[in-house]
């Protein structure tokens, strides 16, 4: 299944399913939103047991893409997960996925402005598939982890890179700003995506193709990141993981490239949908 939501950013939200024919169709008779309390009651299953075409198209021409599913409760990163990307920044590749933290505050539509504020300098960009828990995880086995995943959603993963490595203290900071986590515009469950490790992924800024990757580069897999993950902290229903991204970034690049008010940026990942941004004042 492929699931999304629209709606202004602080109004309610109509959750859809898209049929075989890329039409949204209305849900909400079905399960009242996709969020973390709905996805723990078994919303994936009562949707996957109604026939689409029995459901309202859903009206969203010219509405606001919410992220495909509600606000989670963590959100969860990995850090340099790419081979190639790990070689970009000149960083060896590391033996245990790099874990840290994005505010929730962070989480926006798939086409929300990127905030740009005065005392930022070194303004980023990050494509990257993002894993949404479906139920409970905790001390689970790579081979269980598919169980316990809800589906795959594309990410920017928004840095600022001066107070992410040049200011004390760890890297959340540089990664906690408003808008900096647009996700969507669609959750694609696992059964739907095919082959989650080989995806193709690109990011282009201002029509100049910054990033082209592929999920086979990472170092961890998806299943082994959720299995890992699970030894430390109870993965819940809603979660994100944002598994990493390949090379291209802005500080990658000689010499270094930073967003600025007026930038647009365009990405997407096969299966999951594209997303465009406008860096904009604060």
């Amino acid at each position: 299944m492929k699931l999304m939501r629209y709606g202004d950013r602080y109004g309610s939200k109509i959750p859809c399913v898209v049929d075989s024919d890329s039409v949204a169709r209305d849900v909400s008779s079905v399960v009242a939103d996709f969020n973390p309390s709905t996805l723990a009651d078994g919303a994936l299953d009562k949707v996957r047991a109604v026939n689409p075409a029995d459901l309202p198209v859903a009206d969203i021409k010219d509405k606001r893409l919410a992220p495909p599913v509600a606000q989670p409760f963590n959100i969860w990163c990995v850090g340099l997960n790419y081979s190639d990307h790990a070689a970009e920044a000149g960083m060896d590749i590391p033996e245990e996925p790099i874990l840290f933290n994005k505010a929730t505050g962070t989480y926006f539509g798939p086409n929300d402005d990127i905030l740009y504020s005065p005392k930022m300098t070194k303004l980023d960009w990050e494509v990257e598939l993002g894993i949404v828990i479906g139920k409970p995880a905790l001390n689970i086995d790579r081979a269980d982890a598919m169980d316990h995943i809800a589906g795959f959603v594309l990410i920017n993963d928004i840095s600022e890179r001066a107070w992410q490595l040049e200011r004390s203290g760890q890297w959340v900071k540089g990664k906690s700003f408003p808008n900096f986590c647009p996700t969507g515009p669609v959750l694609v469950t696992p059964d739907e995506i095919g082959d989650v490790n080989a995806l193709s992924m690109w990011l282009d800024v201002n029509g100049q193709r910054m990033q082209t990757g592929n999920t086979g580069t990472m170092i961890f897999d998806v299943e082994t990141i959720v299995a890992y993950m699970s030894e430390f902290t109870r993965l819940e229903p809603g979660d994100l993981i944002c598994t990493g991204t390949p090379p291209g970034v802005g500080a990658g690049m000689k010499p270094q490239v930073w967003l600025t008010q007026g930038d647009k940026v365009s990405l997407g990942i096969d299966g999951l949908g594209t997303q465009s941004q406008t860096v904009v004042d604060l």
